[in-house]
């Protein structure tokens, strides 16, 4: 490679290695996708850490000047942190050391200021794989909560994508904005988020077929039919997150019965972790098991009628007991206390105010 050549490659936005000779990609945090530079450098004032002490226990922080962590062994100053590198291990003042790390989404979504239960880790990477949802893609969802599902699908979609969120209630839509803000270290250009119930307002926002994926995580899939098949385009996912086998019955026969979708596929996923420590090798005695039912579909083309599939028949009527058990209160689904959600909305907010130091290069 020329001298003049490698000049204007490196003016072209890429550098090239000093050793290898390869030309890579400029990492100049304009040109980075959005949150990534939050992910690289040296700790800062405002971000969450992850402190793992000698006997394995975790706990997250949130850097402050001045600020300290206390335990029954002495305390860890904030300052100690601030400007070290990710991975280092510090001390506190009795000589308890601990080991620092940015925590993984994984650990974020199940430590964020919360005001409805979030969609775990494990279901929320099997939504983004099972649904295909891909660079680019315009996806609406339903259900927001606390954004934990909202941060997965953007994260798939990247900046070029698209993801419409709807809430119908204002408090949840506040902590999902403080969390999905936290994370990406401030507003993403994909994202949108509107208040109201899916089904009338998607119609209204989204232009029939525009669509490519639906997510929804809601008690009553099967009242969005109608809506889901108007803004989805032939071939497009419809995936749904629910909680009981009721809901999953019910969707299910709702979608059959409607002939506009694909025979719906239904799943559940439980994980177990393992125990290593030398030749003790077995099974944790804790593990994720039921969280939740994943079941997807997909939009046939306009016109067409599906395929049903042959099976023994069986009972598909509802009765009025099993029309009930669908309820919130009947699904275990605990009240959330306005006091609740105004404290988690603020403790969301407060995870954006993390001061970038614009003499780091990230």
């Amino acid at each position: 490679m020329s001298s003049e050549t490698a000049a204007a490659q490196t003016s072209a936005g890429t550098v090239t290695g000093a050793d290898t000779g390869i030309d890579k990609p400029a990492t100049d945090s304009a040109t980075q996708p959005t949150g990534a530079a939050r992910r690289r450098g040296p700790f800062r004032v405002g971000e969450r850490v992850q402190l793992t002490d000698e006997r394995g226990r975790m706990n997250t922080i949130t850097l402050e000047v001045g600020g300290a962590f206390h335990t029954h062994r002495g305390f860890l100053n904030h300052d100690e942190i601030i400007g070290k590198v990710d991975g280092s291990v510090v001390s506190n003042n009795i000589g308890q050391q601990y080991q620092t790390l940015r925590p993984l989404l994984s650990d974020f979504v199940l430590s964020m200021p919360r005001g409805a239960a979030v969609v775990y880790p494990k279901d929320a990477g099997q939504i983004v794989t099972m649904a295909d949802i891909f660079p680019g893609a315009r996806v609406v969802e339903a259900g927001v909560g606390s954004g934990a599902l909202s941060i997965s699908l953007l994260r798939a979609v990247g900046d070029g994508g698209y993801l419409h969120s709807f809430e119908r209630r204002e408090e949840f839509a506040d902590i999902a904005r403080g969390n999905v803000e936290t994370i990406f270290g401030g507003p993403h250009p994909a994202w949108q988020i509107s208040l109201g119930d899916f089904q009338e307002e998607v119609v209204r926002a989204e232009a029939p077929g525009s669509v490519d994926r639906v997510v929804l995580d809601m008690l009553a899939p099967w009242e969005c039919l109608d809506a889901v098949a108007t803004v989805l385009a032939p071939g497009g996912v419809w995936i749904n997150y629910v909680a009981t086998v009721t809901q999953l019955s019910r969707t299910a026969e709702a979608i059959r019965a409607d002939g506009r979708f694909t025979e719906p596929d239904a799943w559940e996923s439980m994980v177990r972790g393992w125990h290593l420590e030398g030749l003790a090798v077995r099974p944790d005695h804790r593990m994720v098991a039921h969280t939740g039912f994943l079941l997807v579909t997909r939009r046939l083309a306009d016109g067409v009628t599906g395929i049903s599939v042959k099976r023994r028949p069986s009972k598909t009527e509802f009765s009025e007991e099993d029309l009930n058990a669908w309820t919130p209160g009947a699904v275990g689904e605990r009240a959330v206390s306005d006091k609740k959600l105004r404290r988690a909305a603020r403790d969301a907010i407060a995870g954006t105010n993390v001061q970038d130091d614009p003499s780091v290069t990230n």
